[in-house]
């Protein structure tokens, strides 16, 4: 009986010491976090959000004549989609062909005016000329009969073979007029002729030129590649019915991957910091388990104002050092820019630190109690700051107040 009763008073004990364990234990234990002092290298960073893209690509065109023909944009009516793999040749985009179709039939209605124009003319003149000539061979038949009858009349009376000689300058005096006059109409026949040739030889090198371009309203890769969406100045990327323009007429690009830089901006408070050759460590939101390494290449001299808001920042690119097939144009990328790296310094979460009447403090363990030590803070990253005195590497520091921290006296700096 006794040894029922005991086995129920241990049975009632251990439930009691596992309720205590589960139940019993104060909030603050379980918030209670302690962190260990660091020392060693501490990095001084720059933070921003960036974009991905090829350090260098092959722009695909349209048509590069759109301003001789007189058309100063187009639109895409047609195009792969963002992303496509495509060898060179392969169809990328159709631009809309209404305009230049039209062009098109006002000049093949021109150029059939001019050749029934042409053709009327050189009849014309060819009958015009057959006549001159015919009127000509008339005048010097003529004048040969003149000459036979002044011949003939040199024993008639003096006014006789007067009369044949009048009748002789007349005849080669209509002559010669019929030789200038034919001249003339020759050489008026050659300039309409001309005239009318320039302008049907005009309008065909415009058919030409019309039909040369419409064979580029089809536009196809000039490489092997990536096809990516060319973005207008509002970032909007240009798709099905996006105008190209005759000043830049750029369908879309054919990136290079096997080297991307990252685009970012950095606003004007951070901007000093920064500077060409800085290393980065590069985070891409598509890939959260991928890191890279990189270096900035350049820094905007001019800030310009972002979209939507009064901040003034600065472009900055970032050259991704690694090569990886995962990466891709216009993935947003974490980049972290160290600006400064201080050797061989102690250092803390920023959590860890408080201020009260512009002394700075932290609870730490000292053995198996816990003290308030003031300590003397210096620069900071985002997340940690460095203690120049107050604290050793040895050291142990509450990441939240603990419990009953009002009561704690403050251990200040000798």
């Amino acid at each position: 009986m006794k040894k029922k009763k005991w086995i129920i008073i241990t049975i009632i004990g251990i439930l009691i010491v596992i309720f205590w364990f589960f139940v019993g234990k104060k909030p603050q234990d379980s918030e209670t976090v302690l962190v260990s002092v660091k020392k060693g290298n501490f990095d001084i960073n720059v933070t921003t959000t960036g974009e991905l893209d090829a350090k260098s690509s092959q722009e695909i065109y349209g048509p590069e004549g759109l301003r001789t023909i007189g058309i100063w944009q187009v639109k895409i009516s047609e195009i792969i989609p963002d992303g496509t793999v495509v060898d060179s040749g392969d169809f990328v985009a159709t631009l809309d062909r209404t305009e230049i179709s039209n062009k098109i039939k006002d000049i093949q209605t021109e150029l059939e005016k001019l050749e029934s124009q042409l053709t009327r003319t050189r009849l014309d003149t060819t009958l015009d000329l057959r006549t001159a000539r015919d009127e000509l061979i008339n005048l010097k038949f003529g004048m040969e009969e003149r000459q036979i009858i002044l011949d003939q009349s040199k024993y008639e009376p003096p006014a006789s073979i007067r009369q044949a000689e009048i009748d002789l300058q007349k005849a080669q005096r209509n002559y010669e007029q019929a030789v200038q006059n034919y001249k003339l109409k020759y050489s008026k026949s050659r300039a309409t002729m001309g005239e009318i040739t320039a302008s049907y030889d005009q309008s065909r090198r415009k058919y030409e030129n019309l039909m040369t371009v419409l064979d580029d309203f089809t536009v196809k890769a000039p490489k092997a590649g990536m096809v990516i969406y060319k973005r207008d100045w509002d970032g909007k990327k240009q798709g099905v019915g996006a105008t190209v323009n005759a000043w830049s007429n750029v369908v879309a690009t054919l990136p290079n991957l096997s080297k991307m830089i990252s685009k970012t901006y950095i606003n004007e408070i951070d901007i000093s910091k920064v500077k060409v050759g800085q290393k980065v460590k590069i985070g891409v939101d598509a890939f959260p388990e991928k890191k890279f390494n990189g270096e900035v290449t350049e820094v905007a001299n001019i800030g310009e104002q972002m979209r939507g808001t009064n901040a003034k920042v600065f472009e900055v690119k970032i050259l991704v050092s690694e090569f990886d097939s995962i990466l891709r144009p216009a993935m947003t990328t974490k980049n972290t820019i160290i600006t400064a790296v201080i050797p061989n310094v102690v250092f803390i979460p920023i959590e860890c630190i408080h201020t009260s009447d512009t002394i700075s403090f932290v609870y730490k363990t000292s053995g198996s109690s816990v003290v308030k030590q003031q300590v003397r803070a210096g620069l900071s990253n985002e997340n940690e700051i460095i203690i120049t005195k107050g604290l050793d590497e040895k050291d142990k520091v509450y990441l939240l107040p603990p419990e009953n921290s009002d009561k704690i006296k403050l251990v200040k700096l000798p």
